[in-house]
């Protein structure tokens, strides 16, 4: 429908034109809604910061991430209706994410109703056939599908622990399936348009979130980027078939989907080791993530970003790499991969076994 040069026209318009919105409309809401979400009353909440900020970047993500969702007719107006089961399913489970982190900023949610709201999310999913297609058994697809999606929501919302981390973690995430669109296809259509959009508000966030932020995310942002991140990580890896055969390909889906989620998976795993090994709830809040300990070690929070962002952008390396170069996926691939997976593991898991000093008053999960 469009040339190559057209679509690049198309798409950084579409970029510069959301990174624009997303900066004004975070700054409409810094000047005229500053308490918003910043939960002054919630003794409870711990976080690596001091200063309590408003938490309502979540709100501009759903905000764009909509309107890319309606423009894209009028760049592809020709292509498959938008008004169909899957995406439908995308838009309410995105959507139900939503008003659950909206919720909890608000309200602070018990624990019981936002894992059903979770489960609930990864449901809307499955029903709308956005589910999991890796073991060919309908009751293990969606338990898996319903798994992965509660545990990634889970795993960004724990990652919201240090000025700008899920926020530059996230963005790689989604370059990533930017790149399985740009090598593999589709180009044209919703799915890319929505990656551009989402990416674009992420990136006018970060402007605001990037140490010392102004505002946060909160849980309204964790939560739909949650079950945006799940969503496209069955499309995109999941569910990839081999670029060269067309084939299923287990080993590589399941191997290509840890390394592009590494970040997030690490940082939970390891909390979840290390306070069930005190004898402590995983879910009650902390400042022992990867992040925390990287800082300290000696990081500034500027630095642990930057840190977590080098190895996104390895990450989107390799799996160009993968996609260009790996015709066929062997044992040695899987080898390789898990090697590198450990060794991420071990890099990040390591200084959370040292002795740390007594923490500073503050922001994490």
């Amino acid at each position: 429908m469009y040339t190559p040069a057209q679509l690049f026209l198309i798409y950084s318009g579409l970029f510069f034109a959301a990174v624009l919105f997303s900066l004004l409309i975070n700054s409409l809401f810094m000047r005229f809604a500053r308490t918003l979400g910043s939960r002054e009353h919630n003794t409870d909440l711990v976080r690596w910061s001091a200063t309590h900020k408003p938490a309502f970047g979540g709100i501009a993500f759903f905000i764009v991430f909509l309107g890319a969702f309606s423009v894209n007719g009028v760049f592809f107006p020709a292509l498959a209706p938008l008004w169909q089961p899957g995406l439908l399913g995308l838009i309410a489970a995105t959507s139900l994410g939503f008003l659950l982190g909206l919720a909890d900023d608000a309200y602070n949610t018990r624990p019981v109703l936002k894992f059903l709201a979770q489960v609930g999310c990864g449901a809307l999913l499955v029903a709308s056939g956005n589910g999991i297609r890796f073991f060919h058994a309908p009751w293990a697809d969606m338990l898996l599908t319903i798994v992965w999606v509660v545990g990634i929501m889970n795993s960004i919302n724990m990652l919201d622990n240090m000025d700008a981390i899920t926020t530059v973690v996230s963005i790689f995430i989604l370059l990533n399936g930017l790149v399985v669109h740009l090598m593999l296809g589709p180009v044209e259509g919703v799915h890319m348009v929505l990656l551009v959009g989402t990416i674009a508000a992420l990136a006018g966030f970060l402007f605001y979130n990037w140490n010392p932020s102004r505002m946060f995310m909160g849980d309204t942002g964790s939560q739909f980027l949650g079950v945006y991140l799940a969503y496209v990580g069955i499309r995109c890896f999941w569910n990839a078939p081999s670029p060269v055969t067309g084939a299923d390909e287990h080993w590589r889906q399941a191997i290509m989907t840890l390394v592009v989620f590494l970040l997030p998976i690490v940082d939970t795993t390891t909390v979840t080791i290390n306070r069930i090994g005190r004898g402590r709830s995983p879910f009650v809040g902390g400042r022992d993530h990867t992040t925390h300990h990287l800082s300290y070690l000696g990081l500034s929070d500027a630095q642990v970003a930057l840190t977590f962002g080098a190895l996104g952008a390895l990450s989107v390396f390799l799996n160009f790499a993968v996609l260009r170069f790996v015709g066929v996926w062997r044992n040695l691939h899987t080898a390789i991969f898990v090697l590198y997976a450990v060794a991420v593991f071990l890099l990040l898991y390591l200084p959370t076994r040292r002795p740390r000093p007594t923490p500073p008053t503050g922001h994490g999960h």
